[in-house]
């Protein structure tokens, strides 16, 4: 892994805009710049300063430019650093970046400049996957999340608990270089009363992974019900657009189709499935059976009927949903249609009331779906584990304490009780970047885009 040379990308996203910039990070980035620079002389300048000038090709300008200076270490990647701000054009963007691999930089791959930054020691690995996470953030929760991540907070509740577990594993190293003396350096109570207190934050840390998760991907919602009860109606009212194929023939969804929200901060995922029926129909039995596959792997299910169905109807439906074990919310369509006694009937049944074709009760329905939810009450400023990464990581450190306790109430000798808390610190260290190897980070920064 080449680290010694200097990389460039855009930075922007691709197309024409007003501006765009191209970056360069190494320890030549300053000075292949000012090969093609005209104005100042930038390997006599200080970092943190702004320079305008041309960049030229020979004699041909190429554009008007204004150049960032970021001397090391006093960067992001903590190289030297030049972000060049040019006009947002496709063809100049490609001829400076042409011009400059020309002169020695090297295109940079998907997050290489971000991989720098934690290989150089800026931040620890979470810390850098919540880079990808806050570029990815598209709503309050997941920005919250993500900058809570990325300025240490996760890291800084693990390096705590290793600490203390090298502290230990230290003393009983200690043990073995005194093995013929049969001295006990760690006390043998102590440390099971910290491995106790280190699982209660691991068991804390793994329980809040499935809200996490929810929070960074939004929340899957599936819409569900018997055919024509309303379901794409619906997922068109709450998007405010034709979304889904509308038709008052039963069975016109026959796949699953999914948007997504905003409501106050909190991304839903809606998911519109075929009705739920007996079907003759190959291709509509298929649709039904991902609407029940899909049902049980929703957060909450909006299950729906209309004006043509009974209370009884409904309350013989909600009774196989139950089976699920899946929360709901219950929704009665068509509203508009129904009489007095109708409405008394299914109110005695929990249900909302809604229109989705005249977009009545719409709008109770997202508050109902945020209460339901409960995630508005979640503190965004505490430790919330968003990637499986680091979730199997902690249930191997669990397990691998889990033998250090079994091991400390059973005679064993000390080297053995040091395997097992190394173990542990190894497996801590995966989440932190403290035990790395190269298919892991490749792996990670990948999936970053280019130019980050």
């Amino acid at each position: 892994m080449n680290t010694q040379d200097t990389i460039i990308a855009l930075s922007t996203p691709q197309g024409s805009g007003a501006i765009g910039v191209i970056r360069l990070s190494g320890p030549d980035a300053i000075s292949i710049t000012n090969q093609v620079f005209a104005g100042k002389d930038l390997t006599q300048q200080i970092s943190h300063t702004l320079h305008f000038g041309l960049i030229k090709d020979g004699d041909v300008i190429v554009d008007e430019v204004v150049a960032g200076l970021y001397v090391a270490p006093k960067s992001y990647t903590k190289e030297n650093v030049v972000e060049i701000s040019c006009h947002g054009s496709n063809y100049i963007i490609q001829q400076i970046l042409n011009l400059l691999i020309k002169k020695g930089a090297r295109a940079a791959k998907p997050g290489e400049f971000t991989l720098r930054a934690f290989l150089n020691g800026a931040f620890d690995l979470s810390q850098a996957e919540a880079v990808a996470d806050l570029i990815a953030s598209d709503s309050k929760a997941s920005h919250d999340v993500a900058i809570q991540q990325m300025r240490g907070g996760f890291s800084n509740e693990l390096k705590g608990l290793r600490d203390q577990l090298v502290h230990f594993a230290s003393m009983i190293e200690l043990e073995l270089d005194f093995a013929e003396e049969d001295v006990e350096f760690a006390n043998r109570d102590q440390l099971r009363t910290l491995i106790l207190k280190i699982n209660s934050v691991l068991q804390r840390l793994i329980s809040s992974f499935e809200m996490g998760n929810v929070l960074k991907n939004g929340v899957p919602i599936v819409i569900a019900g018997k055919p024509n009860v309303g379901k794409s109606t619906l997922l068109n009212a709450l998007l405010n657009e034709e979304r889904a194929i509308v038709s008052e023939i039963a069975g016109t969804t026959r796949d699953t189709i999914e948007d997504e929200l905003n409501i106050n901060g909190i991304i839903f995922r809606f998911i519109d499935t075929a009705g739920i029926r007996d079907t003759a129909d190959i291709i509509e039995a298929k649709g039904v059976e991902r609407t029940l596959a899909r049902m049980k792997q929703a957060k909450l299910i909006i299950y729906m009927v209309d004006a043509l169905q009974t209370p009884d109807e409904l309350q013989e439906q909600l009774t196989d949903l139950n089976k699920i074990d899946i929360p709901y919310l219950a929704v009665v369509n068509k509203a508009d249609l129904f009489n007095d006694e109708q409405k008394n009937e299914f109110a005695q049944k929990e249900v909302l009331f809604l229109s989705a074709k005249e977009n009545i009760g719409v709008e109770e329905l997202k508050t109902a779906l945020l209460a339901k939810v409960n995630l508005l009450s979640i503190n965004t400023s505490e430790t919330l584990v968003t990637n499986i990464r680091h979730l199997q990581a902690l249930q191997n450190t669990e397990n691998a304490l889990a033998n250090v306790l079994n091991n400390i109430d059973n005679p064993i000798t000390s080297d053995f009780l040091a395997m097992d808390i190394k173990q542990a610190l190894h497996y801590l260290g995966e989440i932190t970047g403290v035990v790395t190897t190269d298919d892991l980070l490749e792996n990670i920064f990948s999936k970053f885009c280019i130019g980050k």
